[in-house]
């Protein structure tokens, strides 16, 4: 990798453009990166680790700050570089993200990261020119990445060599020195194996863990089914388990086939015990059942006299069937006789009522009346129910009309009260709007006027934070003056004290010229070679480095006093453009604006008002024209509905005249209508019934005398008798049956009395049930136990052997865990530096970090022998210092003059800085050849130079001055006096107020 030209713009201190030819610096090999401190020496790195990697180097990458704080807001910030990279001439343009001003409105709005990288090649017409390759961030550090053949953390190791880290790495613990290594050599895969050992180890203790509870738990399972406690001795030897289980489930299986026989036994004697129990319920049975047939017939006996009533009242009942429906006829014919009597009577009654004395009936005395008086009676009232049909009609004729004059009269009546009510509310509406039209006209006038107080109220605003803004400004103006005058004091206090250091370093400038001088080198002022009595400093005479402080110091006070002027000149404008706008005092901008803000309040008032008042006279007015409308209708209508009055009471006369004459005006209608329907229905009813009773008479006389005969005929004295004989179906069959029962249980009592086996049974002893009964529950008992001691013998012989079968399979998944467990643990401990087989007791990650670091060493040794002129060198060893943790990184330092090594710790700033720089270069040169010999044609050495005296600078520039071997370009970062004029080519970095900028000068 060589670069070529870098261009920063917006970037870190540098504000304007600053353009780096690095081709110039290239010719001499070796230039120096001068200038004061702060001013942006290491930014010219991190501009090219931006431009290459997108990111810069160290602490300053978590900041990421990166935009220049002098650089305008619309100033783009931009690193453009160009460079070969294996061998091929690339221009990358890149920009990081930054804040700019929106364009439209206030605020700042973000800007990604871009990057545009492009590469020169040759086209076909033979011109070169500048082809994009791609313009995406990833894809951009992809490629910069392998074309480099080196990540940002090993870029800046080897091309950039940063001497302060060296020298903390140079005195570091081991832990932090692996930290750095790990970091560079990307050796973290080693710290994943052993991480990853460590979980796996982890994992499977807790599976090993697992499988040993479970085995544990199947164990207290079969001891708590067997009853049998497990061996102790199988937590050592597992497969005791197996053995063990397996014996208990045979054992048990044992018992279970000897208790099988002893089962078969006890169902025998069961057997026996229940066939002698029912033997002796069956006989106990026959000697119950010869008992009650006994019994039954004695029953039988006793009830022979009860037997003969029953059959002679069936045969009597038998005979009376045949009198029976005869009987019933005539009982029926003289009920309907005596019911025709009763309707007859009752009729002739209501009828003498209903046609009493008032009536104008036949018959006014009273009495009952005869057939040709109710006959007369009928023919009467029909003839007034045809007169009092015709007067219906017109008397609902009459009643209607009655409605609806009534109802027109009320309508009538309430147009004529509408009419009144409308006429007064038609003459109180025009005052009402004559009322509401100067309000009207004033709240229009208001809501005119409010736009303008608005417009008055908000000039009155910004005048008035304009004088406040004025009064504040006088109090801050009249504070940076102060501030002024304070830093203008301070300033010719520095200034005086410069010139005095100044005059004192004048006069001791003889002594500090004898300082400079070398033994066996000329004077600068006479030229001798001879230096006999060389001028001393005086006591506390300042140097050079005393005038630079004071300069520095009147530098920055002339930038304070600057500041503080631009400030106060700052205030001043502000406050006099502040005083012009507000155009009077606060107090007086307060009166004016309370005034027109209560003027506004007002006049909004009474602009609120417009909208109600308007929608009022719309209203009144819409109401007036809907008042003369109804006014009108209204009188129309009550003209006629008085008209309509006229015409009906006319109508309802001449009907009421026509129903006087058939029906005076305080008759009942109804009622008399009623009466006469009454009159003729009971009229025709006692007709019919009349005729009825003499039909009823004579049936019941002809089937009284065929009912008589008839009993006669089957031996009874009378009808009565039979019918008293008779008896109905149900209670003949019942009796039937009750007979007839009498005759089949006599007969088969005698049968079972007669049976031989009941007989035997009755002459047999009676058995002893209870003894039975308690031989069978006994014999059932035992046999129940064998049964159910068998069941749990062979139920707890097969889970035995389900829990052996379990116990094997469970240690055969255990044992090839147990195996990978100890492979795992023993390759852990390994690794970890914690087996015996591991002698270095070193971790992995150690150990190949240790073979690092001891290439690096071996490497710095090279450099480090030729700038201690041969006295140092670097040893690398194994063992831990004191209170570290961590072996395999430790450093220490040989001092080939006495033979003794010792800490880095013990060396000086020089001898450090020497030390830590042949480090550095040991290490750029293992990452070089870690990265497959990456070329890297430009170098940088950070700062420490100032640290060296100058045979040891002399020694070090040497080795430096091997760098440059194979057209090498090295760049030192140092602002050592010394080394400006010991490097003639620089690239110097100005610091200024404003940014920034750079120089080139070519020796």
């Amino acid at each position: 990798m060589r670069l070529h030209h870098l261009e920063v713009t917006g970037f870190g201190p540098f504000a304007d453009p600053a353009r780096i030819d690095f081709d110039a610096l290239s010719d001499a090999g070796l230039f120096l990166l001068s200038g004061p401190t702060g001013a942006g020496k290491s930014s010219v790195l991190d501009a090219v680790c931006f431009a290459l990697y997108g990111d810069v180097p160290g602490d300053r990458a978590t900041a990421k700050r990166l935009r220049s704080d002098h650089a305008g807001d619309d100033v783009v910030p931009r690193v453009v570089l160009e460079a070969t990279l294996s061998g091929r001439r690339f221009r990358i343009d890149r920009s990081p993200a930054w804040r700019r001003p929106k364009k439209r409105g206030t605020g700042t709005t973000t800007e990604q990261a871009r990057v545009v990288i492009s590469e020169r090649r040759r086209d076909p017409d033979g011109t070169e020119a500048w082809h994009p390759l791609s313009t995406r961030l990833d894809e951009t550090g992809h490629l910069v990445t392998r074309l480099v053949g080196m990540t940002l953390p090993q870029f800046c190791q080897v091309a950039l060599l940063p001497q302060g880290r060296f020298q903390a790495f140079l005195r570091a613990r081991s832990e932090e020195r692996h930290a750095l290594l790990q970091q560079v050599f990307r050796t973290g895969r080693f710290d994943q194996v052993e991480r990853w050992l460590r979980e796996r180890r982890v994992e499977l203790r807790r599976a090993s863990d697992d499988h040993r509870s479970a085995l544990a738990d199947l164990a207290s399972r079969v001891s708590e089914v067997s009853g049998e406690p497990a061996p102790d001795e199988w937590a050592d030897e597992p497969d005791l388990l197996v053995e063990w289980a397996r014996g208990l489930a045979s054992a048990t299986s044992t018992l279970a086939a000897a208790e099988t026989t002893s089962v078969a036994a006890s169902t025998a004697a069961e057997q026996a015990a229940t066939d002698a129990a029912a033997a002796g319920t069956e006989l106990a049975g026959r000697r119950a059942d010869h008992a009650a047939a006994e019994r039954e017939l004695a029953g039988l006996l006793g009830a022979a006299e009860e037997h003969q009533r029953h059959v002679a009242a069936a045969a009597a009942a038998e005979r009376a069937l045949a009198v029976r429906p005869l009987q019933e006829v005539a009982v029926a014919a003289r009920t309907a006789e005596d019911a025709a009597e009763r309707e007859v009577v009752g009729l002739r009654r209501e009828l003498a009522h209903l046609v009493g004395p008032d009536d104008d009936g036949p018959d006014d005395d009273g009495a009952e009346p005869d057939d040709q008086q109710v006959a007369e009676h009928q023919r009467v009232a029909v003839r007034a129910l045809t007169d009092l049909a015709r007067v219906r009609p017109l008397r609902e004729q009459a009643a209607a009309l009655a409605g609806d004059l009534d109802r027109l009269a009320r309508d009538r009546d309430t147009a004529a009260t509408r009419v009144e009510g409308l006429a007064a509310r038609a003459a109180e509406l025009p005052a009402l709007l004559d009322d509401l039209a100067p309000r009207l006209a004033r709240a229009v006038d208001a809501a005119t006027l409010v736009p303008a107080l608005e417009s008055e109220l908000a000039a009155l605003d910004v005048r008035l934070r304009a004088a406040r803004t004025a009064a504040e400004l006088t109090v801050r103006l009249e504070e940076a003056e102060q501030e002024q005058r304070a830093a203008a004091s301070a300033r010719l206090v520095a200034r005086e004290r410069l010139v005095e250091i100044r005059e004192q370093r004048l006069d001791g400038m003889a002594a500090e010229i004898a300082s400079r001088l070398a033994v066996g080198g000329c004077c600068p002022v006479c030229g001798s070679a001879d230096h006999p009595s060389p001028a001393a400093p005086a006591p506390g005479a300042p140097d050079e480095a005393a005038e630079r402080a004071a300069r520095r110091e009147v530098d920055d006070l002339e930038a304070v006093v600057e500041a503080h002027a631009q400030q106060v000149r700052g205030l001043e404008a502000r406050r006099t453009a502040a005083v012009v706008e507000a155009g009077g005092t606060r107090d007086e901008l307060i009166a004016a604006r309370d005034d027109v803000r209560a003027r506004l309040e007002d006049a909004a008032a009474l602009a609120a008002d417009v909208p109600t008042l308007e929608r009022r006279v719309a209203a009144l007015r819409d109401d007036q024209a809907a008042t003369a409308d109804e006014l009108d209708r209204t009188t129309a209508d009550a003209a006629r509905l008085a008209t309509e009055v006229a015409v009906v009471t006319s109508r309802l006369d001449d009907l009421r005249s026509r129903v006087r004459d058939v029906l005076a005006d305080d008759a009942d209608l109804e009622a008399l209508v009623a009466h006469h329907q009454r009159v003729d229905g009971v009229a025709g009813r006692l007709l019919t019934a009349v005729a009825e009773l003499d039909r009823a008479r004579g049936e019941s006389l002809r089937a009284g005398d065929a009912a008589a005969d008839t009993a006669r005929e089957h031996g009874f004295g009378s009808a009565e008798e039979a019918a008293h004989a008779w008896l109905d179906t149900d209670r003949l069959a019942a009796l039937r049956r009750r007979v007839e029962q009498h005759g089949h249980d006599l007969a088969r009592v005698r049968a079972r009395l007669a049976d031989p086996a009941l007989v035997e049974a009755a002459a047999t002893t009676a058995p002893d049930l209870e003894a039975l009964a308690r031989d069978l529950h006994r014999a059932r008992a035992e046999a129940q136990a064998a049964r159910q001691r068998e069941a749990r013998l062979q139920d707890r012989a097969a889970r035995l052997d389900g829990l052996a079968a379990d116990v094997d399979s469970a240690l055969s998944a255990w044992h090839p865990l147990l195996a990978d467990l100890d492979v795992v643990a023993r390759l852990a401990a390994t690794v970890e530096g914690k087996h015996a087989d591991n002698q270095l007791q070193m971790r992995l990650s150690a150990y190949v970090l240790a073979h690092r670091l001891g290439q690096v060493v071996e490497a710095a040794n090279l450099r480090l022998s030729t700038m201690s002129d041969r006295r140092y060198s670097l040893v690398h060893t194994g063992r831990r210092g004191a209170g570290e943790t961590r072996g395999g990184l430790s450093l220490l330092v040989r001092d080939d003059w006495t033979g003794d090594s010792r800490d880095p710790a013990t060396l000086s700033g020089g001898e450090t800085f020497v030390v830590s720089l042949a480090l550095a270069l040991g290490l750029a040169d293992v990452i070089t050849a870690e990265a497959g010999g990456a070329d890297l044609d430009t170098l940088f050495v950070d700062e420490g130079f100032g640290t060296l005296d100058a045979d040891t600078l002399e020694d070090v520039m040497d080795t430096l001055d091997t760098l440059r071997d194979g057209g090498r370009v090295v760049g030192v970062v140092s602002h050592v006096p010394e080394l400006q004029t010991r490097i003639p080519t620089q690239l110097r970095v100005h610091r200024g107020r404003h940014g920034s900028r750079v120089s080139l000068r070519v020796g």
